[in-house]
Protein backbone atom coordinates (compact mmCIF):
# COMPACT_ATOMS: atom_id res chain seq x y z
CA UNK A 1 0.00 0.00 0.00
CA UNK A 2 1.30 3.73 -0.75
CA UNK A 3 2.14 5.74 1.84
CA UNK A 4 -0.08 8.71 1.22
CA UNK A 5 -3.49 6.27 -0.96
CA UNK A 6 -6.05 5.59 2.05
CA UNK A 7 -8.72 3.07 1.17
CA UNK A 8 -12.47 3.79 1.26
CA UNK A 9 -12.69 1.42 3.91
CA UNK A 10 -10.03 2.89 6.26
CA UNK A 11 -11.66 6.48 5.25
CA UNK A 12 -15.08 4.77 6.41
CA UNK A 13 -13.67 3.25 9.67
CA UNK A 14 -11.55 6.58 10.42
CA UNK A 15 -14.79 8.65 9.62
CA UNK A 16 -16.66 6.47 12.46
CA UNK A 17 -14.15 5.88 15.31
CA UNK A 18 -14.21 9.95 14.75
CA UNK A 19 -17.92 10.52 15.44
CA UNK A 20 -17.23 8.05 18.25
CA UNK A 21 -15.06 10.34 19.77
CA UNK A 22 -11.62 8.89 19.82
CA UNK A 23 -8.08 10.98 19.61
CA UNK A 24 -6.25 10.56 16.70
CA UNK A 25 -3.61 7.94 18.23
CA UNK A 26 -6.31 5.78 19.39
CA UNK A 27 -8.64 6.10 15.77
CA UNK A 28 -4.30 5.25 14.72
CA UNK A 29 -3.95 1.87 16.23
CA UNK A 30 -7.68 0.76 16.36
CA UNK A 31 -7.27 0.87 11.86
CA UNK A 32 -3.93 -0.22 11.86
CA UNK A 33 -5.15 -3.51 14.20
CA UNK A 34 -8.35 -3.86 12.41
CA UNK A 35 -6.98 -3.64 8.64
CA UNK A 36 -3.23 -4.56 9.00
CA UNK A 37 -1.94 -1.51 8.15
CA UNK A 38 1.24 1.28 9.62
CA UNK A 39 -0.76 4.75 9.93
CA UNK A 40 0.85 7.61 12.21
CA UNK A 41 -0.98 9.54 14.29
CA UNK A 42 -0.15 12.22 11.89
CA UNK A 43 -1.32 10.40 9.04
CA UNK A 44 -5.06 9.93 10.46
CA UNK A 45 -4.96 13.57 11.36
CA UNK A 46 -4.26 15.04 7.66
CA UNK A 47 -6.50 12.11 6.76
CA UNK A 48 -9.54 13.30 8.82
CA UNK A 49 -8.60 17.28 7.14
CA UNK A 50 -8.96 15.67 3.78
CA UNK A 51 -11.89 14.60 4.35
CA UNK A 52 -13.00 17.63 6.03
CA UNK A 53 -13.60 16.08 9.63
CA UNK A 54 -13.69 18.99 12.57
CA UNK A 55 -10.93 18.38 14.76
CA UNK A 56 -11.44 17.27 17.90
CA UNK A 57 -12.16 20.20 20.91
CA UNK A 58 -9.18 21.00 22.40
CA UNK A 59 -9.25 20.16 26.33
CA UNK A 60 -8.18 22.84 28.30
CA UNK A 61 -5.79 22.55 31.35
CA UNK A 62 -7.54 23.07 34.43
CA UNK A 63 -6.84 26.38 36.29
CA UNK A 64 -4.95 26.26 39.40
CA UNK A 65 -7.86 27.22 41.22
CA UNK A 66 -10.56 24.66 41.12
CA UNK A 67 -14.04 26.15 40.72
CA UNK A 68 -15.95 26.89 43.30
CA UNK A 69 -18.94 24.13 44.61
CA UNK A 70 -22.08 24.56 42.35
CA UNK A 71 -19.90 26.52 39.66
CA UNK A 72 -19.25 23.96 36.25
CA UNK A 73 -15.70 22.66 36.26
CA UNK A 74 -13.38 22.64 33.22
CA UNK A 75 -12.80 19.27 33.24
CA UNK A 76 -14.68 17.35 30.49
CA UNK A 77 -16.43 14.25 31.96
CA UNK A 78 -13.82 11.95 30.30
CA UNK A 79 -11.21 13.65 31.77
CA UNK A 80 -12.89 14.00 35.25
CA UNK A 81 -12.12 10.44 36.14
CA UNK A 82 -8.52 11.43 36.45
CA UNK A 83 -9.14 13.54 39.68
CA UNK A 84 -5.72 14.13 39.93
CA UNK A 85 -4.01 14.68 36.84
CA UNK A 86 -2.10 17.98 35.91
CA UNK A 87 -3.69 19.94 39.65
CA UNK A 88 -1.26 20.93 42.12
CA UNK A 89 -0.91 19.30 45.49
CA UNK A 90 -3.61 20.54 48.11
CA UNK A 91 -0.51 22.63 49.83
CA UNK A 92 -0.07 24.80 46.90
CA UNK A 93 -4.34 25.48 47.13
CA UNK A 94 -4.01 26.71 50.79
CA UNK A 95 -3.76 30.55 50.88
CA UNK A 96 -0.17 31.74 51.88
CA UNK A 97 0.90 33.22 55.24
CA UNK A 98 1.33 37.15 55.38
CA UNK A 99 4.91 38.33 54.91
CA UNK A 100 6.52 40.22 57.63
CA UNK A 101 8.30 42.87 55.48
CA UNK A 102 11.26 43.96 57.19
CA UNK A 103 12.60 48.51 56.83
CA UNK A 104 14.93 50.33 57.67
CA UNK A 105 15.42 53.86 59.13
CA UNK A 106 17.78 55.26 56.70
CA UNK A 107 17.06 58.42 54.84
CA UNK A 108 18.67 57.84 51.02
CA UNK A 109 20.92 59.82 49.81
CA UNK A 110 19.26 59.29 46.52
CA UNK A 111 22.28 59.30 43.87
CA UNK A 112 21.74 58.39 39.99
CA UNK A 113 23.79 55.31 38.56
CA UNK A 114 26.07 57.18 36.40
CA UNK A 115 27.22 59.53 39.78
CA UNK A 116 27.82 56.31 42.64
CA UNK A 117 31.43 56.74 43.92
CA UNK A 118 33.58 53.02 44.14
CA UNK A 119 32.31 53.07 48.11
CA UNK A 120 28.64 54.18 48.04
CA UNK A 121 25.93 51.83 48.73
CA UNK A 122 24.15 50.40 45.89
CA UNK A 123 20.47 49.76 47.13
CA UNK A 124 18.03 50.62 44.89
CA UNK A 125 15.29 52.83 44.86
CA UNK A 126 12.39 53.46 42.29
CA UNK A 127 11.85 52.31 39.52
CA UNK A 128 8.92 50.11 40.77
CA UNK A 129 6.51 52.61 38.16
CA UNK A 130 6.81 52.97 34.26
CA UNK A 131 9.59 55.26 33.50
CA UNK A 132 10.08 56.04 36.94
CA UNK A 133 14.59 56.41 37.46
CA UNK A 134 16.08 54.44 39.78
CA UNK A 135 18.53 56.16 42.47
CA UNK A 136 20.61 54.16 45.14
CA UNK A 137 21.13 54.89 48.53
CA UNK A 138 24.74 56.38 48.43
CA UNK A 139 25.71 55.80 51.84
CA UNK A 140 29.21 54.59 52.60
CA UNK A 141 29.17 50.58 52.13
CA UNK A 142 30.18 47.74 54.25
CA UNK A 143 33.79 46.06 53.64
CA UNK A 144 33.42 43.00 50.94
CA UNK A 145 29.97 44.38 50.26
CA UNK A 146 27.06 46.41 48.14
CA UNK A 147 25.67 48.22 50.49
CA UNK A 148 25.72 50.40 53.96
CA UNK A 149 25.34 48.34 57.28
CA UNK A 150 21.37 49.03 57.57
CA UNK A 151 21.24 47.46 53.73
CA UNK A 152 23.25 44.77 54.14
CA UNK A 153 21.11 43.66 56.84
CA UNK A 154 17.75 44.14 55.42
CA UNK A 155 19.12 41.63 52.05
CA UNK A 156 20.73 38.58 53.95
CA UNK A 157 18.18 36.16 56.18
CA UNK A 158 17.88 36.17 59.49
CA UNK A 159 20.30 33.86 61.71
CA UNK A 160 23.95 32.33 61.08
CA UNK A 161 25.13 31.06 57.31
CA UNK A 162 25.08 27.48 58.33
CA UNK A 163 21.56 27.80 59.38
CA UNK A 164 20.85 29.74 56.11
CA UNK A 165 22.39 27.20 53.95
CA UNK A 166 20.53 24.03 55.77
CA UNK A 167 17.17 25.16 54.43
CA UNK A 168 18.27 25.91 50.81
CA UNK A 169 20.86 25.24 48.26
CA UNK A 170 24.45 26.85 49.08
CA UNK A 171 25.93 28.21 45.80
CA UNK A 172 29.85 28.22 45.86
CA UNK A 173 31.89 30.01 42.98
CA UNK A 174 33.81 27.67 41.69
CA UNK A 175 35.49 29.90 38.98
CA UNK A 176 34.98 33.32 37.39
CA UNK A 177 35.59 34.17 33.77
Amino acid sequence: MEPGHWSSEHSDALRDYFLKGMSYAEIGREINARFGTAYSRNAVVGRAKRLGLAAPVRMMSPSIVPSLPGEPGLLSTRRAALPYLNLPPQSALKPAKPVKLRCVGVRPRLIPLVELERDDCRYPYGGDKEGEEIAFCGHPRLPGSSYCAPHARVTRSPGPASGRAAGGVALRLVSAA
